[in-house]
């Protein structure tokens, strides 16, 4: 296994302001330096990373200094995240047109991998008709990510329709998107995240960790939460998959380099 992290924890998540009136435009942004982002991320001992669509987006016309940043640090971009409310209709081709731009953007810049979270949650509640039209904008997805060259995953997601176990169980029937395990959302769900895993080995495409505590809410650098990694690590042994592994940590207010180095050490002492 391979371990990346990934660049959220360099200045938090955002919507690109232009996403307010036009859907397609509607990109994931972290607001810090990347260029920074990348050398702490190598600097702790990671060998790729991972990036927001409109982080990319931002390099979209200057393609080489993402290329030096990456090339300077020696790391990849494994994979790249992305997300839309997949259920309405009328928005559906615009969302749709822009992660056909994120996979595209993706390829430019020699990502594996395409993750997507999502699947609205609405004022008046959901249905199981929502759950059908994820399920079909999700093969959509992996369709698009094919297209490209890359693979890919669904990432289950506090706020969306795909929270809880039974959420996912919903789901996972309606579409062949592959799953992408992220150990706090799925702990902050309800669910046991190794379990999970169990429950999906055929379907792990990609794998993000990190560290959960229920109360007070936090989102923590590995080995400082209260979930159970040696149990998760071997559920994701018991699958078969053996790639990479994402370290993630958002909602931080600590030194991002500091996180990323205290997660590098614990996982050090967990694998071989």
């Amino acid at each position: 296994m391979k371990l990346g992290y990934c660049s959220i924890t360099w200045g938090g998540v955002v919507g690109h302001p232009q996403g307010v009136t036009s859907v397609k435009d509607l990109f994931y942004l972290t607001h810090g330096p990347m260029d920074r982002a990348v050398a702490d991320i190598a600097q702790a001992g990671y060998e790729g990373v991972e990036m927001f669509d409109g982080n990319l987006a931002a390099y979209a016309d200057k393609p080489e200094e993402l290329r030096s940043i990456l090339d300077k640090a020696g790391v990849s971009l494994v994979s790249v995240y992305t997300g839309a409310n997949f259920i309405y209709a009328d928005i559906l081709p615009d969302e749709l047109h822009r992660i056909e731009r994120a996979a595209e953007l993706a390829a430019t810049f020699g990502a594996e991998r395409l993750v997507v979270g999502g699947g609205a949650r609405r004022a008046a509640g959901t249905t199981d008709e929502d759950y059908k039209r994820l399920g079909e904008a999700l093969d959509r997805v992996a369709d698009i990510a094919e297209a490209a060259g890359l693979s890919a995953s669904y990432h289950p997601h506090l706020s969306t329709i795909v929270e809880s176990p039974d959420e996912l169980e919903k789901l996972m029937p309606l579409t062949r998107i592959g799953f992408c395990p992220d150990t706090a959302h799925l702990a902050a769900g309800g669910g046991d995240p190794a379990a999970v895993i169990r429950q999906y080995p055929d379907r792990i495409r990609h794998v993000h960790l990190k560290d959960f505590r229920k109360d007070p809410f936090a989102f923590l650098p590995l080995g400082e939460g209260e979930l159970d990694f040696p149990d998760i690590v071997a559920a994701i042994k018991e699958s078969g998959y053996d790639s990479w592994l994402m370290v993630e940590l958002d909602e931080y207010d600590g030194d991002p380099k500091a996180a990323a180095e205290i997660s590098r050490k614990y996982l050090q002492q967990l694998l071989p």
